[in-house]
């Protein structure tokens, strides 16, 4: 992160942290706060946290302009779940959904195994909401590069594959008073710097004064996974 960026994050994390202590109790890790941004739609109206089917993916990005996140209605509540661990081994406890039902959640949508992540072009990574031949269980991400499969009802935690972590969780808000739903942080273990490493020539190519590596603010639109990628593979 840029020394600026780094300064106002550690600002807004002060603000926030006073403002909720609750965010504190992560289990030994410390949430990592960034901009408070809004969710919209793709035309620009805010997200309504109970209009969101269950089941529906949405692809947001947060809280870099490249690093994709998976905003997920799981349908049933999310109690959260604690003891979960960074690759390093450090721990840390998820809070679990948001929203009227605790049913929403959000997640890094970068496989912790290769990084391999949703692109306009193709996504190999994506949640299955329903069994199929090629998906024993329901409601799991699976990553097709190397299989790493992760369940969102428990934070994100690996259940099979191997991936080393938890996909990092993207710390929802929501404001009962008119539904909305903002990002402010995340939680686990983040991968953006070694992403931005992995794919600097691919990033300065796309962003040549080096707009990748800045943070959002304001709003982000949230988009079904279907219409953000072209082609989302089954594996």
């Amino acid at each position: 992160m840029h020394r600026r960026s780094f300064i106002k994050a550690c600002a807004l994390a002060a603000g926030a942290l006073a403002a909720n202590p609750s965010l504190a109790l992560a289990g030994g890790m410390v949430p990592r706060l960034y901009q408070r941004v809004r969710l919209v739609d793709g035309k620009g109206l805010a997200l309504r946290a109970s209009t969101l089917p269950p089941a529906q993916q949405l692809v947001f990005h947060y809280p870099y302009t490249v690093t994709p996140c998976f905003l997920i209605n799981l349908g049933r509540p999310a109690p959260g779940r604690n003891g979960l661990r960074t690759e390093q081994g450090v721990a840390y406890d998820w809070q679990g959904g948001v929203g009227p039902q605790r049913s929403l959640v959000a997640f890094s949508a970068i496989c912790a195994h290769k990084l391999t992540h949703p692109t306009p072009a193709v996504s190999h990574i994506s949640f299955r909401p329903r069994r199929s031949d090629h998906e024993p269980e329901a409601g799991i991400i699976t990553c097709c590069s190397e299989n790493s499969r992760y369940d969102p009802l428990r934070g994100a935690e690996v259940i099979s594959g191997p991936a080393r972590q938890p996909l990092a969780a993207i710390i929802l808000e929501h404001d009962p008073r008119d539904d909305g739903l903002y990002a402010v942080g995340t939680l686990g273990g983040e991968l953006f710097q070694r992403f931005f490493t992995e794919f600097e020539r691919r990033l300065s190519v796309q962003y040549p004064n080096g707009g990748a590596q800045q943070l959002v603010s304001g709003q982000i639109p949230a988009i079904p996974l279907e219409q953000y990628s072209a082609n989302v593979l089954g594996c």
